[in-house]
């Protein structure tokens, strides 16, 4: 298999208002699809595999019960005001800061906002990549 995620679905509870949030609260680029459906065109992707207890710690949160299902998603940006900026956006749009933007033990800079529905997006600067 080559190591390469197409797409990535996330179950809503509200069709309507999370098309509003990530097409008019984020500006995704939405694509053409059949009814009952929404994608949207993102520009690649990365799996990272991290320690459930440590991901749920760095988000500040309890990896047990229903509010955290051991995944995130990440973004990641060019700078450091650049992922506050996107931090403010997300929650203009709908979207709870979980925790603004700071830096973190890994050597980057990075917050969380959970959207709508409950997942849980990293904003990240990793000078890494």
């Amino acid at each position: 298999m080559k190591p390469h995620i197409t797409i990535i679905t996330l179950g809503v509870k509200d069709l309507q208002r999370s098309i509003n949030f990530y097409e008019n609260g984020l500006n995704l680029p939405r694509k053409e699809g059949p009814e009952g459906i929404a994608f949207f065109k993102m520009t690649g992707t990365m799996l990272s595999l991290y320690p459930r207890d440590k991901l749920a710690e760095d988000i500040s949160i309890s990896a047990e019960g229903a509010g955290f299902q051991g995944f995130t998603l990440a973004h990641n940006v060019a700078s450091l005001s650049e992922v506050d900026q996107t931090l403010e956006e997300a929650v203009a749009a709908g979207a709870e800061l979980v925790k603004p933007g700071q830096k973190v033990f890994w050597g980057g800079y990075s917050g969380y906002f959970r959207d709508p529905d409950g997942f849980y997006w990293e904003i990240a600067h990793n000078p890494f990549l």
